[in-house]
């Protein structure tokens, strides 16, 4: 199915950038940068699945961003929803089949690092998976990638250095850390966060890990980029997914600029 997809897309619009975004909850705004865009929605693309969960679009959208073609996911499917982890990377898969080369996934997270605020933007490390799936998880395509890919560098030191570097010409503070995926649709608890602390994450999310590892079998560099939303269970006195969209939107604001000026730093 993801050949269909692929084939479909490229006889749609032929030529695809070597750079996409996965816009995570709330940040679907980015679209508004884009110069000259073409839409197409989730639900016209053979094979691809469409979110139900508010503050996720469900388009992909093709323009221009401070002068760099890019590709935008605007928003995604995740495994809480009922998804197997093979449809969630699915649209990962068909972008990596029209020649990405570049993946940049964002996300909303719960911090669980003392030192991190909500609306900090912290570039991840590494992570850990904790949702008890794994999209590589049955027949291996040797077209796609090796059976068993290495996952020393999942999010590339490289991207990663020049998103600092964008940063901080764009005068936003960032964090650095690990993300800890969990399979969600409930928060964590209390406990569960003194457990994910212990074992070194920074961050807690129920996103970005399938893609990653999906991404990272084929090949394609990874950077990823956590919005703090809110501080984890335990942390502060309750948690909803109304503070995640409301602080996602506000931060919104400083990921467009920190993507904005990274773009054409990938160029070089």
């Amino acid at each position: 199915m993801i050949q269909e997809a692929a084939a479909y897309l490229r006889q749609r619009l032929g030529a695809w950038p070597e750079t996409a975004i996965v816009l995570g909850s709330a940040q679907a705004s980015f679209s508004d940068e884009l110069v000259t865009p073409v839409t197409i929605d989730f639900n016209e693309i053979p094979g691809w699945p469409s979110p139900s969960v508010q503050g996720h679009a469900g388009k992909l959208i093709v323009g221009e961003a401070a002068g760099v073609p890019v590709t935008l996911v605007s928003g995604r499917v995740h495994l809480y929803e009922g998804w197997t982890s093979q449809q969630v990377v699915f649209g990962v898969r068909v972008l990596g089949l029209l020649g990405l080369k570049r993946l940049i996934l964002t996300n909303a997270a719960g911090g669980i690092n003392p030192s991190y605020k909500r609306g900090l933007l912290v570039l991840i490390t590494d992570h850990i998976n904790l949702q008890g799936s794994n999209p590589l998880v049955g027949p291996n395509d040797p077209e796609l990638g090796p059976r068993f890919p290495d996952m020393t560098r999942v999010y590339c030191p490289s991207l990663r250095a020049k998103a600092i570097e964008a940063a901080a010409e764009a005068g936003i503070e960032t964090g650095q850390g690990v993300y800890a995926a969990m399979l969600g649709p409930s928060f964590e608890t209390p406990a569960e966060i003194g457990f994910l602390r212990t074992i070194g994450a920074d961050l807690a999310g129920m996103s970005t890990v399938p893609e990653a590892i999906a991404a990272n079998h084929m090949g394609i560099r990874i950077l990823g980029i956590s919005t703090v939303t809110n501080m984890a269970s335990g942390m502060q006195a309750e948690l909803s997914h109304e503070e995640v969209l409301e602080t996602g939107m506000a931060s919104a604001s400083a990921l467009a600029s920190l993507l904005l000026t990274l773009l054409p730093k990938l160029k070089a």
